[in-house]
């Protein structure tokens, strides 16, 4: 006994069709600089003896293009990010992409914190924040170092 197939003609276009589709497009199309491309921010926070330790990674990020603010137990961190991607062959660009973006996150923290004494700095794509408590709060923008 032979092997038995069953052929639906209509799905096996659309499935070339498809499949030729995405084979022929070029490497934009096929590449994950979407993904790559999507600006998501990271924290980890952590409690050392008097003071809270904030670690957000913001690569790419321009140290000018990032804002802390603290007033009382809440911390407000904001970033913007631009890339641009080019890609040549010889003298003629075959493609370019450029991706502006922001991102911003917001929390509270169990104590006030001391923001006359908070720090922050920003290194390798790390923002370092280091926030001593306080009973009572006051607000103040950071500068970063």
């Amino acid at each position: 006994m032979s092997n038995l197939q069953i052929s639906d003609p209509i799905s096996n276009r659309m499935s070339r069709l498809f499949h030729n589709f995405w084979r022929h497009e070029p490497d934009l199309f096929r590449s994950n600089l979407l993904a790559d491309d999507v600006f998501d921010m990271k924290l980890d926070v952590s409690e050392k003896g008097e003071a809270y330790v904030v670690r957000a990674d913001l690569p790419g990020v321009d140290k000018d293009d990032i804002r802390v603010d603290v007033d009382g137990n809440l911390v407000s961190i904001s970033a913007e990010v631009r890339r641009e991607r080019e890609k040549k062959e010889g003298e003629a660009v075959v493609y370019s992409e450029r991706y502006q973006g922001k991102a911003y996150r917001s929390f509270t923290l169990d104590c006030s914190v001391d923001a006359a004494r908070s720090q922050a700095s920003y290194k390798d794509g790390v923002l370092e924040l280091t926030l001593p408590k306080q009973a009572n709060g006051n607000a103040k923008r950071l500068q970063i170092s």
